[in-house]
């Protein structure tokens, strides 16, 4: 299972960005797809998390800004970002969890992976 994410770049304080984290490869189905996040000299922190019954939730520093949603048809999961700060600069990764095929139809064994990050950068 492989993750691409995409969407970052370089914004204003109080702008928006949108990004997505598409999923590939072969498993049996996703469980949760999550975004984090590494600013710099800080440690990976939490941002928002979507279940595969859609239930959300996310850090306190985000909540009501951020929105994380999931498109099972294309496979992906999206986080917007609205009224960015500065301090929302960072390389934020995606996480997703799921199950590998098992024998015919069932789930196998579980799996986590991480991509590869996306830098987002919040001008003053």
């Amino acid at each position: 299972v492989q993750l691409q994410a995409s969407g970052g770049g370089l914004v204003q304080h109080g702008g928006s960005l949108r990004l997505s984290c598409q999923v590939s490869g072969s498993y049996h189905s996703i469980t949760t797809i999550a975004w984090y996040r590494e600013a710099p000299g800080k440690a990976r922190e939490f941002v928002a998390r979507i279940s595969s019954e859609g239930h959300t939730d996310y850090a306190t520093s985000v909540k009501d800004r951020f929105t994380i949603s999931r498109d099972s048809a294309k496979n992906t999961g999206d986080l917007d970002m609205n009224s960015l700060k500065s301090e929302d600069t960072a390389v934020y990764l995606c996480n997703v969890n799921g199950r590998l095929h098992g024998k015919g139809w069932s789930p196998g064994r579980a799996f986590s992976t991480w991509g590869q990050g996306t830098l987002v950068t919040v001008s003053s």
